[in-house]
């Protein structure tokens, strides 16, 4: 394995000590992560192709859902409930 593929799996495993911390604590670790995330899936697909960014797209995807959709809500304009607060 070389060293984009590691640092993939580092990033799953950071991101899933994350999840368990307490929603209150989860922001200061997780905006690192949801920034590092683009420039970790362009490093694995100009090594390894477009199939190891699918994978990581959808581990990203499933991880920071929420936030994306809060974002996303965000940016359109429209209401956005406050990620924190939905189940």
């Amino acid at each position: 394995m070389d060293a984009s593929l590691i640092s993939g799996c580092l990033w799953v495993v950071a991101g899933t000590v994350t999840a368990l911390l307490p929603m209150r604590l989860q922001r200061y670790p997780g905006v690192p992560l949801l920034i590092a995330a683009p420039v970790l899936l362009v490093w694995i697909g100009r090594a390894h192709g477009w199939m190891w960014v699918a994978f990581g797209l959808f581990a990203f995807l499933s991880m920071f859902r929420r936030p994306l959709i809060y974002l996303a809500r965000r940016a359109m304009g429209w209401e956005a409930a406050d990620p924190r607060l939905s189940a």
